[in-house]
């Protein structure tokens, strides 16, 4: 018999595989300082571009006192226990009330985590008869919830309504074979690292045709899409399609939790059956407190997402005028493609950061195929125009020595942390 530790130290997988020269650089970097447009990172300030801090309020004057008031009166054990049993308020309550009514929806649930929650509730939600088709690009934690599902899953190519209809087609044929069981589709509202908006209306038409129901993951596109930050379904005008709304506190509100939002007789049922929350601790009072107050403003202060918005689409038309491919993105979400290897790739981010003082995320194989590399940039309403003009020359300069062999290396460079 193997020692079971035995594969995990022969094999650290395609990322760990770096770690002894990549982590604390490349993988688990530490940003220090006041989060905004500008941080710390390893005694040098840099412009930010990785952080999910879409309307600036991480650092908000009044979300901080309200943060630190809700901290002083209740501490961060209230309430104790899995909401179920002893873990359940009136402000929880009251937060899943107003988070209803902001996606014109009957009823919400607080969940303490997005990733964790949508694949409790795609568990909760989906038996072994039921089908589920998704599209293709789904985020990680839609794909671990598909994981758990025991029953047929179909996937249809990114953002294709024909092949959608194609995988809709099959899920319904077997539904009828089986003579029991329904159709569960999702799709996200956008699409997190190419910043595309799902196909919602085009999925939500096909309903005329088949019968299922819609989830749609919105996680990007609450408090930045929509006339007001609802999201991707209020921009595309179906809103009322999405028989189950999920987004998470963790991008717009800079916080901790999420939520699903859908008929009352529905949530009521994921409520009592979704084992992530029965079984878990309730979010502290001060988180809820916290996102109370910052629903409360991006309801309330549509400057923040205009803002936003200047800024993302300064940054995105300053890359298109530079000659850089954006993709299709059309949200804030900013990816940058190139071509280039891996080890070229992490000589050309040691560059931004070093000798530019840029810091941005980068996705390289086997995230994506071999010979790519996506730059994504995360614009957001605390960034200045002075970040944007700098982070511009900084691409320029850098791509030129890209496409010049400046960076070709046999090997990731070396900046792992010292201990």
């Amino acid at each position: 018999m193997a020692d079971i530790f035995e594969k995990l130290v022969k094999n650290y997988g395609p990322i760990g595989q770096h770690r002894e020269r990549a982590h604390g650089y490349f993988a688990f970097p530490k940003l220090e300082g006041e989060i905004g447009g500008r941080m710390n990172f390893r005694g040098k300030e840099m412009i930010v571009w990785s952080l999910n801090n879409y309307l600036g309020l991480a650092n908000h004057p009044e979300v901080r006192k309200t943060d630190a008031e809700a901290s002083q009166q209740f501490g961060l054990a209230l309430p104790m226990g899995a909401r179920m049993m002893s873990g359940n308020s009136n402000y929880h309550e009251q937060l899943e009330k107003e988070l209803a009514e902001f996606e014109s929806k009957e009823d919400a649930i607080l969940m303490n985590f997005g990733y964790q929650g949508i694949m409790s509730a795609i568990d909760a939600i989906c038996g072994r008869h039921d089908v589920i088709v998704y599209d293709a690009e789904s985020h990680a934690c839609i794909i671990d919830g598909l994981r758990l599902h025991p029953g047929h899953r179909y996937v249809f190519k990114h953002n294709d309504i024909e092949d959608c209809e194609k995988q809709l087609q099959r899920a319904t044929a077997l539904i009828e074979k089986q003579k029991t069981g329904g159709i569960l589709v999702i799709t996200e509202g956008v699409f997190g690292m190419a910043g595309d908006q799902g196909k919602l209306k085009e999925i939500a038409e096909l309903k005329n045709k088949y019968e299922f129901r819609l989830l749609v993951d919105d996680a990007h596109g609450f408090g930045t899409l929509g006339k007001t930050g609802a999201g991707a379904g209020e921009a595309q005008g179906c809103q009322d399609a999405i028989d189950l709304y999920f987004s998470t506190f963790a991008k717009s509100m800079a916080s901790i939790g999420a939520f699903m939002a859908g008929p009352k007789i529905i949530i009521d049922y994921i409520r009592y059956n979704i084992r992530s929350q029965i079984f878990a601790k309730s979010l502290p009072m001060p988180i809820v407190v916290g996102n109370l107050k910052r629903l409360d403003m991006l309801r309330t202060m549509p400057e923040l997402k205009e803002k936003l918005w200047s800024n993302a689409m300064k940054l995105q038309n300053g890359l298109k005028e530079r000659g850089f491919d954006i993709g299709k993105t059309d949200t804030p979400v900013t990816p940058v493609y190139m071509k280039g290897g891996v080890e070229e790739a992490t000589a050309m981010v040691m560059d931004l950061r070093e000798n530019y003082h840029i810091f941005c995320s980068i996705v390289v194989y086997p995230v994506i195929p071999k010979g790519h590399i996506i730059y994504r940039l995360i614009p957001t309403a605390a960034h200045t125009d002075q970040d944007i003009e700098e982070t511009l020359k900084a691409f320029s300069e850098t791509k030129a020595k890209l496409d010049a062999g400046a960076y070709k290396a046999e090997a990731i460079p070396d900046m792992a942390e010292t201990k």
